[in-house]
């Protein structure tokens, strides 16, 4: 392992990806790496169909998806993580975003289910994806795993 391994986590404000979040802190901690947390965001399909669009100032996919990214890491880590934490926010989808972001990386950490998961499904379409495409190892994290390890 290279000194100071750069960790990247998908962060999308869901349980799944708050408890990768959680793990990649604690795997950072242990191997003296960093963290990039990164949040990915796109314009849903219906944007601009007809003519009709949504005033920015109204609903701004990219202002929303820092605010998310922003407050899971709080909620998680609080005010003082313990290790060096590099928050980004990525346009386009998440699993094009993360394949991007984990180039050079020492790690790759996802929920196995985000927003937009179907509950029965235990690895979602971007988990999926990314095990394999990455270009990194990559970890997920299943929801409910990290609550029960503390």
């Amino acid at each position: 392992m290279t000194a100071n391994p750069r960790i990247v986590v998908g962060v999308d404000g869901s349980p799944a990806s708050e408890q990768a979040l959680h793990w990649a802190v604690d795997y950072a901690k242990a191997v003296g790496g960093t963290i990039d947390a990164i949040a990915a965001w796109e314009y849903p399909a219906f944007y601009g169909w007809g003519g009709t669009r949504v005033p920015e100032d109204v609903y701004n996919p990219e202002e929303l998806a820092g605010k998310t990214l922003a407050e899971s890491v709080v909620k998680v880590v609080g005010d003082d993580p313990g290790v060096r934490i590099n928050q980004s926010v990525m346009p386009g989808n998440a699993a094009g975003a993360l394949l991007q972001a984990a180039k050079g990386a020492a790690l790759l950490v996802v929920g196995s289910r985000g927003r937009g998961g179907f509950s029965g499904v235990l690895l979602g379409s971007v988990s999926r994806h990314l095990t394999e495409h990455a270009p990194c190892p990559v970890v997920v994290v299943r929801e409910g795993v990290a609550a029960e390890s503390e």
